[in-house]
C-alpha cells in the first residue's frame, strides 16, 4: 500500500535531516591498540627494575629503597592518542607515585600528566593531572577513582588535537582543557612531545602532603604495564608542525568537543570523584584562572 505524505510531514523530516546534519557529534577515540614494549618504547633509567613478561607484552616496574625506574616513547609526536592499560601497586602503596605523561624538552615545555598517587590499605587511590603549556602549570585537578586501580588492569588515555586535550579513564572522560589561545591561554599546538612513565618514591608529597611515608617494609613496589597504544603525528623534537597535521582521524569534528553524553560523564566525575579542582580553590585563584569557564570546569 502506498501512503501519501502530507507537506507539513515532509517539511518536518527535511528539517530533521538537516538539523542531524549540521549537528557535531562528539565520540570516544578509535580503539587502541595493543602492541608489544619495545614497537613504541625504551627503558630510561633502572634498567634491572623493569621486568618482561609475555614477550615483552607486559612489562613490571619495580621501586625498592635504593630505585625506581621508568621508560620513555622512541619517537615524539605532534597531536594523537595516547593511552596505556597501567594496574597499579596494590596494598599499602602510600608514598609511591606512579606517572604516565607526555612532554616536551625546552625549558618553557608542555606537559599533560596522569599521576597516581599511592595510600595507605583500603584508602582509596588519588589520580592528580596537570597540564603545563609555555613552561606554566598550577593545573591541578585531583579526583578518587570509581574503582581498585590495583586489581585489574584499566585503560588510561590522552586525546591531544588542535581544539582540545581530553584525559579518560576506560573511556569516561575526567578532564578536558579546551584550546583557549583567543583569550590569552597558550595551549600546546608546537612542541613535540614525548611519551614517559615511571614508578617513584615521592613521600615528601605524594600521600596527605608527605605525612605518610613509604613503608619500606612492604618493597619491592610493583606497577604492572601492558598496551602501550600509540597513534600520533610523529615528528622531530624541533618541528613545529607534522606534515599530516588536519588529515588524521582526531582532526575531523567529532573530536572538537565531548558530545551531551560524555559531558554528563564528566559531570558524574565531577560531581561524585573530584576532590580538589584549581579552578575552584578561591586561596591560590581569588580570580578564576580564564580557561576555567570554556573548560566548564565552573
Amino acid at each position: 500500500m502506498r501512503v501519501r505524505m502530507g507537506r507539513p510531514l515532509q517539511l518536518t523530516l527535511c528539517f530533521t535531516f538537516l538539523l542531524m546534519a549540521t549537528v557535531t557529534f562528539g565520540v570516544p577515540p578509535k580503539k587502541s591498540i595493543d602492541v608489544p614494549f619495545g614497537r613504541n618504547y625504551f627503558p630510561t633509567w633502572a634498567f634491572d627494575h623493569i621486568k618482561y613478561l609475555k614477550g615483552g607484552s607486559e612489562v613490571h616496574l619495580v621501586l625498592d629503597k635504593h630505585t625506581g625506574t621508568g621508560f620513555q616513547s622512541k619517537g615524539s609526536y605532534l597531536f594523537g592518542h595516547f593511552s596505556m592499560h597501567i594496574k597499579m601497586v596494590p596494598g599499602d602503596s602510600a608514598g609511591t607515585v606512579t606517572a604516565f605523561y607526555l612532554s616536551s624538552q625546552n625549558s618553557e615545555h608542555d606537559e599533560i600528566d596522569f599521576e597516581f598517587l599511592g595510600n595507605r590499605t583500603g584508602k582509596p587511590y588519588i589520580l592528580q593531572t596537570n597540564v603545563f603549556t609555555g613552561g606554566k602549570g598550577n593545573r591541578e585537578q585531583r579526583i578518587n577513582l570509581w574503582f581498585d586501580p590495583s586489581k585489574n588492569y584499566h585503560s588510561y588515555s590522552v586525546l591531544w588535537n588542535m581544539h582540545q586535550i581530553v584525559f579518560f579513564v576506560d573511556d569516561v572522560p575526567i578532564r578536558v582543557f579546551k584550546n583557549s589561545k583567543d583569550i590569552g591561554v597558550k595551549f600546546p599546538f608546537n612542541q613535540p612531545m614525548k611519551i614517559y612513565s615511571s614508578l617513584w618514591n615521592a613521600d615528601d608529597w605524594a600521600t596527605r602532603g608527605g605525612l605518610e611515608k613509604t613503608n619500606w617494609k612492604n618493597a619491592p613496589f610493583v606497577a604492572s604495564y601492558r598496551g602501550f597504544h600509540v597513534d600520533g603525528c610523529e615528528a622531530s623534537v624541533n618541528a613545529k608542525f607534522c606534515e599530516t597535521q588536519g588529515k588524521r582521524w582526531w582532526d575531523k569534528k567529532e573530536f572538537q568537543d565531548l558530545d551531551d553524553k560524555q559531558y554528563k560523564r564528566l559531570n558524574w566525575v565531577r560531581k561524585r570523584y573530584t576532590i580538589y579542582n584549581y579552578c575552584t580553590d578561591r586561596v591560590r585563584f581569588p580570580v578564576p584562572p580564564p580557561e576555567c569557564r570554556r573548560d566548564r570546569d565552573i
